[in-house]
């Protein structure tokens, strides 16, 4: 299922860049791994390969692109039976603030002192 996700993804990225030449298109699909490679005229590389493990399928790949801004973005990322994992991005993608300090003691006191069952 997570593979199908990841590569709607990439699709949608290259139906968005239509216009775009294809430079290098290279794909191997085997029953129990995978491996492709994509790169287009304006600056969108994309790359993955997978394979299964038991039941669940390990994939690893990478994309890069321009941004509007002209920034070039990259990603590379894991997608596992625990979902999908960036293992490194430039720029850096957002993090949340800290968690402030009186939810965090609130947080202890509600693990302190569960509800009681019924």
């Amino acid at each position: 299922m997570k593979f199908f996700i990841v590569l709607a993804s990439v699709l949608a990225v290259v139906a968005a860049n239509e216009d775009a030449e294809v430079l290098r298109s290279e794909s191997q699909v085997n029953v129990e791994d995978f491996k492709y490679a994509l790169e287009l005229g304006n600056s969108v590389k994309t790359q993955q390969e997978g394979s299964l493990n038991g039941e669940n399928w390990v994939v690893k790949g990478s994309y890069e692109f321009t941004s509007p801004e002209g920034e070039q973005v990259s990603v590379q990322y894991t997608a596992d039976e625990n979902g999908y994992h960036v293992d490194s991005a430039q720029p850096l993608l957002p993090t949340p603030p800290p968690i402030p300090e009186h939810i965090l003691k609130a947080i202890e006191y509600i693990n302190a002192h569960p509800p009681p069952t019924q």
